[in-house]
């Protein structure tokens, strides 16, 4: 519960999302995350170095070895969240709003 507790905050995925091609600098992951204000995304960036996901190098922010292991658990995910996502669409027609059933 306390890792979904962690990705469910606001930023977080998308964060982890981002450094998925390589490091970042603060601003570089701040540029990538729509503007996420800095006291916002410093606070996820040590969330996310606590619990061993990101760490801080020379070239930036970088997914750890646990982090890009999650990384890779995201397709899985979103391959059962779209499932479940056009369940509820066929359920309920006419809904105009497909970023969310």
């Amino acid at each position: 519960m306390a890792l979904l507790d962690l990705l469910g905050r606001r930023w977080a995925l998308r964060l982890i999302w981002e450094l998925r091609e390589g490091p970042l600098s603060f601003r570089e992951a701040q540029a990538r995350c729509g503007g996420v204000s800095s006291s916002v995304l410093n606070d996820r960036l040590a969330e996310l170095r606590v619990a061993e996901i990101v760490e801080a190098g020379r070239a930036g922010y970088r997914l750890t070895d646990g982090g890009r292991e999650l990384l890779e658990l995201y397709g899985p995910l979103n391959a059962w969240a779209e499932r479940w996502a056009e369940r509820e669409r066929q359920a309920t027609p006419g809904r105009r709003d497909a970023s969310f059933p």
